[in-house]
């Protein structure tokens, strides 16, 4: 809990894949919260009224600082979460497009008219600023995340609060420095340290006009909740069950080498990993291969690792009792990464983790694991398949394997899923 007395609060930030070496920051008491939001009202005013041409030559050079500090945010990154260095440096690219992109944010904030709408009647519209935002990111993409909000908001004229997770706090302090340097005044963009009660803190307050979410479906549900009956825009970005479905007719090598991928990369940490395969009739020959894969991953923070720790140890904990629910309450371990040590170093290290036999009443299933996890599920045909996919209650992303366009058509246009993918 975030303290509410007169002095600030350490928290803990573990670094790397070791459990055993914390850093610490500090989390903000809710008076120092009160200072942060009316540092950021008050710039408002200015900076909304500041040429667009000028913010988006803030924004500018602001891509060059990130650019220029690349390897710096991405080493942040690997200190705290433990990333490969490929995936760290990932983490800022993907970050910067959007950076890049809000350079080019003035052709989206051009109005409309209507002239002679009525009698002596013009009509005029125009975008304008809403005020003080609030960015709530998760800890699985420190830079990317937080670049996907704010930049975006100062550039539209907005002033910007951002409470990174307090798990990877130091690349979001960095963005900071960054954002100073390049020339965004201060008060623009902030930074509040905190959990849960620093939200509810900033949520509350009457100067906060919108929202942006990504995390968990739980907190995401409060944070939607809690902010729309008060009036303000919310924006919430929440769990996922993403699903592949693979066919008999699909080239089993690359639906293994592809799956691999998507499974395990970020160790399964982030909210597009593919947690869940469905193996359709003779499909399931593809699990040896998939099993081969994943047992070919190179675990570790070495330059040439394919996937690191997880975050924190309790993070570890979760995963490992999940994996132990699916044994349980049934399912086959085919390829267990909890039995295995890593030989260099402790920390919160798990192996790829494979579990067959999955069905749909199963806590592995029906939970986010957010870990190097994938559970295979059977079905007899597509459409057993597609049942199986729509009757989960999350719609994230889904894919199917095949050689069949015909196959391939009926699941985009059947699949209820935000993003489909078809590999024939």
């Amino acid at each position: 809990e975030d303290s509410t007395d007169a002095e600030v609060r350490s928290t803990t930030s573990y670094s790397l894949e070791s459990s055993s070496t914390p850093l610490t920051f500090s989390s903000l008491i809710l008076g120092q919260i009160d200072i942060a939001v009316k540092t950021a009202a008050e710039a408002f005013p200015s900076w909304s009224r500041t040429p667009v041409s000028k913010r988006v030559n803030i924004m500018f050079r602001l891509k060059e600082a990130v650019t220029n500090d690349l390897d710096n945010l991405a080493g942040l990154v690997r200190k705290e979460l433990g990333k490969t260095p490929a995936d760290a440096r990932g983490d800022v690219l993907r970050g910067l497009e959007v950076l890049e992109y809000s350079c080019g944010v003035a052709s989206q904030l051009t109005g409309s008219s209507l002239p002679n709408f009525g009698t002596n009647i013009d009509v005029t519209q125009r975008r304008e600023p809403l005020g003080v935002c609030l960015g709530i990111a998760p800890f699985n993409f420190p830079a990317m995340i937080p670049l996907w909000m704010f930049p975006l908001a100062i550039a539209c004229g907005n002033t910007f609060i951002l409470k990174p997770s307090e798990l990877v706090p130091s690349a979001s302090s960095r963005l900071a420095e960054l954002s100073l340097d390049a020339g965004v005044p201060p008060g623009v963009f902030n930074i509040v340290h905190g959990r849960r009660r620093t939200v509810e803190s900033l949520i509350s307050r009457d100067e906060i006009k919108a929202v942006s979410f990504v995390g968990s479906t739980e907190v995401g549900t409060s944070v939607y909740t809690s902010a729309t009956a008060r009036g303000k825009r919310a924006q919430c970005n929440l769990g996922a069950k993403n699903h592949a479905v693979v066919m008999p007719d699909a080239d089993p090598m690359q639906a293994a080498k592809q799956i691999v991928g998507a499974a395990f990369g970020a160790s399964g940490q982030r909210c597009m990993a593919l947690s869940t395969v469905v193996l359709v009739g003779e499909a399931a020959k593809v699990l040896d291969n998939l099993v081969d894969g994943a047992e070919s991953l190179k675990v570790g923070i070495d330059d040439n690792a394919d996937m690191g720790p997880v975050v924190t140890p309790r993070a570890k904990d979760r995963i490992e009792k999940l994996i132990q629910s699916g044994r349980a309450q049934g399912a086959s371990i085919v390829l267990d990464g909890t039995k295995r040590e890593h030989p260099e170093r402790g920390g919160n290290f798990i192996y790829p983790t494979i579990i067959d036999d999955v069905k749909p009443d199963m806590e592995v299933y029906k939970q986010e694991i957010f870990g190097p996890v994938l559970v295979c599920l059977r079905a007899k045909t597509l459409e057993d398949a597609l049942d199986l996919v729509n009757s989960n209650p999350y719609g994230n992303g889904a894919a199917i394997f095949t050689s069949s366009g015909s196959n391939a058509r009926k699941f985009e246009s059947e699949v209820k899923s935000g993003q489909v993918g078809k590999i024939l």
